[in-house]
């Protein structure tokens, strides 16, 4: 980027061709243009587009000028072509006033014939030239190599705060935003043909619920009373469930208020759906329908993904935490006493001082012992309840120490949880309550009680199988990215 006093001197040099144009009685900012061909059918279509008339509009990426004449790339999404400019072909005046104040960053429309160069490059001859809108604070550097021309625009964190300069001068970036429009229709496809219902729940809510997750609070000044930007729409779309919508789905925003690395951001895409007389099984079987299904749209078979590469053809693996936990630590610290479980936690190098309970020591230490080594996609089965107040027991459990949960791993990172949900209002409500008891002991991330959600359940809910999907991360997957601000237009960032 230009130091401050060049970019000034640079700036002001453009308002002064801004200046000259507006002078000039020219449009410098007009109010549209209408193509009559994407400059991308030009090129599919060299022959059938030669010495025919086009209107075609982009920005100018590069600018040669030569005294009465100039050359001139411009692009619009990620396609370029040619622009011969000279004096002769245009209405009087209009070379001096618009095309000798031309830079590079300018939105152009023209009119001219489809011609090849001597070269052989496939350009058009304009015979008409309107300013749409003037460059006055300049694009990244332009660097030029083997006779391409392309942008010098690397800086990560440039790039996130400036996201409009990044979608410009990176192809790339655009092309992971395409894919990602691509996956969330993919996904609607899927769920659509299933019978699923789309649906919208709260995102402004009186008590915060469904997670395990801080959130963010706010006023309503009319209503006079705190309310939270979700953390989950779970306890919605339960409430759905019960009212007789037997197959839902959202697609939405969640907020937590947590620390931000490569896998998490405050602000997050979630999809969430939930299907009645159905249970755990079933969810596994759809999730991997819907990972498969979107793969296949990408015409691959394999994602290099966190620095693996990942197969998304074979069978995913279904294995409970405790066997995992048996094969990556040789224990199963489930099964530990409260003395023993606290040594085998100081022993990885964890302070119990700051996990309040035992199931957010077992957390802590599957994520230390067992995570990284899930590269496959793995279905992680049977959760200890401590860290699952929404699930239901496991069918046969007399201990009543574990639930039907599964939480899907790939490379190492969580891609979705899911619960054969608990729908006995009097399990739920003892549940919550404990979750309660651990907030007030210092759990920032227990879930606080919500009577209403229990007068809910009161009504009767069926069976029912639901889950979580992370919307980002399965973009992170499938453009094989390893970083989610690299899958988010504008992701949340600290001051400069």
């Amino acid at each position: 980027m230009k130091d401050n006093s060049s970019l000034s001197e640079i700036m002001n040099h453009r308002i002064e061709k801004l200046n000259k144009i507006k002078d000039s009685n020219v449009p410098a900012f007009d109010y549209s243009f209408k193509s009559n061909v994407l400059i991308s059918q030009i090129l599919l279509n060299q022959t059938d587009w030669l010495d025919k008339e086009v209107k075609i509009c982009g920005r100018i990426v590069s600018l040669r000028k030569m005294g009465k004449a100039c050359f001139i790339h411009i692009q619009s999404s990620n396609d370029k072509i040619q622009l011969y400019v000279r004096t002769d072909n245009l209405p009087e005046k209009i070379y001096d006033s618009i095309a000798r104040n031309l830079d590079i960053g300018d939105i152009i429309g023209v009119t001219g014939d489809v011609f090849l160069t001597k070269t052989e490059e496939l350009s058009v001859k304009v015979t008409l030239l309107t300013i749409l809108s003037k460059n006055i604070r300049p694009l990244p550097n332009l660097k030029e190599k083997d006779g391409e021309t392309f942008f010098s625009f690397n800086d990560k964190e440039l790039r996130y705060r400036n996201r409009h300069l990044d979608l410009i001068t990176n192809p790339k970036t655009r092309n992971v935003f395409i894919s990602r429009a691509l996956v969330i229709k993919k996904t609607r496809e899927i769920l659509d043909k299933k019978g699923f219902l789309e649906v919208e729940t709260p995102c402004l809510q009186p008590l915060y619920g469904g997670a395990s997750a801080q959130p963010f609070k706010t006023h309503h000044n009319t209503l006079d009373r705190d309310l939270f930007l979700r953390i989950a729409s779970e306890l919605y779309l339960k409430r759905l469930i019960v009212g007789g919508l037997d197959k839902v789905y959202e697609i939405g925003k969640n907020f937590r208020n947590e620390g931000m690395d490569r896998s998490h951001n405050p602000e997050f895409t979630m999809l969430e759906f939930y299907e009645a007389y159905s249970d755990l099984t079933d969810m596994i079987v759809l999730t991997e329908i819907i990972f498969k299904e979107i793969a296949n749209t990408f015409n691959k078979t394999h994602f290099k993904f966190n620095g693996h590469s990942v197969d998304l053809t074979s069978p995913f693996n279904i294995c409970t935490m405790k066997d995992l936990f048996t094969k990556y630590a040789k224990v199963n610290p489930i099964d530990l006493k409260d003395n023993d479980l606290d040594n085998f936690a100081t022993q990885h190098g964890i302070d119990k001082e700051k996990y309040p309970h035992r199931g957010k020591i077992v957390e802590k230490l599957f994520s230390i012992l067992v995570e990284p080594n899930l590269i496959q996609p793995t279905f992680v089965t049977e959760y200890p309840v401590e860290i699952s107040p929404l699930a239901r027991f496991k069918r046969g459990d007399k201990s009543k120490q574990y639930v039907e949960r599964f939480e899907l791993f790939i490379s190492g990172l969580e891609f979705a949880n899911s619960f054969s949900e608990l729908n006995d209002p009097f399990e739920q409500k003892h549940r919550l309550l404990n979750q309660h008891s651990m907030l007030q002991k210092g759990d920032t991330e227990a879930q606080v009680f919500d009577n209403e959600f229990i007068e809910v359940l009161e009504a009767g809910m069926p069976p029912t199988g639901g889950v979580g999907i992370g919307v980002d991360r399965m973009v992170m997957l499938f453009t094989e990215q390893d970083s989610i601000k690299d899958v988010i237009f504008f992701p949340s960032m600290r001051d400069e």
